[in-house]
């Protein structure tokens, strides 16, 4: 069976096991490059953006979810716009070849050297955060003689009912300006005033993981009325609007989101019906998805070390990673699927907990996972939808390298971020302290 969610499109699933994703023996693959490794169906991650085009007038690749040169050359090759949120995923857009006209300048407080990055790159949308900003941006602008095609961003006060740390769309956030106090239109105000920023559109992300498009279709209806309010007190008829991005994918077999082609018809036909309602044209419709792109794109794949029974208590399996290389378990108490990888067993299922690494209790991959009850030291399992805040979130804890990724097609793995080292562990050490001194 191919392709069976939350598995990546290629992935061939038999009976409990994932064999081989993009061609390519999961087994093998372990042999060749080594554990954990996270593993890239290009051909999954080509046909989830190719989707959203269709959905969609507009799309930009949330990179926050996984900002390296592969992943961006391959989401600009299928024509997406990318949105950055610092200056460091700016210059990873800019050593991607990722075209500055397509590139969106996120961030709640960008720095007057970041700035200067996208003047002189020339990024086609900076958003406007705060009233800071604002007099930052024009600045910068009058310094480099650039002027600046803006967003503003509000906070709309939608709660799209998602873990408190990834909703962004209610008052109390530290991004945007709350619409109910009136802050988004002081805001334009200043904007408009400023000789160095030309305002394009509005802009608002309310959180992520949302399944259902009840609290996005109200996004958009919120930032249609905006608009159409800001023409009728200030003249000016913006035709641009992002309703952002949090729609959410399946991390295990029982998640059942709409898809892209779900969400595309519910936003459009909100925004053209309110757009009816209150005679304003209809604009351009921009998202921004991150995870649904990539998230299902990747698998993570461990090599189990110990498996310790604690009878009439839990069973644990210890695997060569954890949250170094995946926080979302112990950061959100995330959920992923788990399955053998390259070998098949009939034995029995156990519930299990899996567990990394690093010393700390936390250190969850996924609890209470049905596996088999002969899985035994040396043996591989894999980690569905692993593409999404995995990679850019990753950390050096106890000083265990970061995971290399490959890219996997037609039978082929080529690598798309090289494993960590040891030698680069220190690279950036100094030898202070008294033995330096000493020296």
């Amino acid at each position: 069976m191919t392709g069976t969610a939350p598995w990546p499109a290629t992935a061939v699933v038999e009976g409990r096991s994932v064999t081989s994703i993009g061609g390519v023996g999961l087994a093998g693959l372990a042999e060749s490059h080594g554990t954990p490794l996270w593993v890239v169906d290009e051909a999954d991650l080509r046909m989830r953006c190719r989707a959203y085009r269709r959905a969609f007038p507009e799309v930009a690749y949330a990179s926050k979810a996984w900002c390296t040169v592969g992943i961006l050359r391959i989401v600009a090759d299928e024509g997406l716009w990318v949105d950055v949120a610092s200056g460091g995923e700016l210059y990873t857009a800019e050593r991607a070849g990722v075209p500055m006209e397509r590139v969106v300048f996120h961030g709640n407080n960008k720095s007057e050297a970041e700035l200067r990055m996208a003047a002189g790159l020339g990024v086609g949308r900076l958003v406007i955060d705060s009233f800071d900003e604002i007099g930052l941006a024009d600045r910068v602008g009058a310094a480099t003689g650039h002027r600046f095609r803006a967003w503003i961003r509000v906070t709309p006060g939608i709660d799209a009912h998602t873990h408190a740390f990834v909703r962004t769309g209610h008052d109390d956030s530290k991004f945007g300006f709350t619409l109910s106090l009136g802050l988004a239109d002081r805001a334009l105000e200043r904007a408009l005033a400023s000789d160095h920023l030309a305002v394009a559109g509005v802009h608002a992300h309310i959180g992520s993981q949302i399944f259902g498009a009840a609290p996005l279709a109200a996004n958009t209806e919120v930032l249609i009325g905006v608009l159409a309010g800001w023409r009728d007190r200030y003249g000016v008829t913006l035709d641009e609007l992002n309703v952002g991005g949090g729609m959410a994918i399946p991390y295990t077999h029982e998640d059942r989101p709409l898809g892209p082609a779900g969400y595309g018809a519910v936003l459009s036909g909100a925004l053209t019906a309110e757009a009816a309602r209150l005679g304003f044209p209809v604009p351009r419709l921009f998202v921004e998805p991150g995870r649904a792109l990539v998230g299902p794109s990747a698998a993570t794949l461990y090599r189990v070390g110990t498996v310790k029974r604690i009878p009439g208590i839990r069973t644990y399996a210890a695997v060569d990673g954890g949250m170094s290389d995946n926080i979302r378990p112990a950061l959100y108490g995330a959920e992923h699927e788990v399955a053998p990888a390259g070998r098949r067993s009939d034995a029995p299922l156990e519930a299990m907990t899996i567990v990394g690494k690093h010393c700390e209790s936390g250190d969850l991959v996924r609890e209470h996972a049905p596996l088999p009850s002969d899985l035994a030291p040396g043996d591989l399992l894999v980690v569905a939808a692993t593409g999404a805040y995995t990679e850019s979130m990753a950390s050096t804890y106890n000083r265990v390298p970061r995971p290399g990724a490959v890219l996997v097609q037609d039978g082929s793995a080529r690598w798309m971020v090289r494993p960590e080292t040891y030698e680069d562990l220190v690279a950036r050490d100094l030898p202070a302290g008294p033995a330096a001194a000493d020296g």
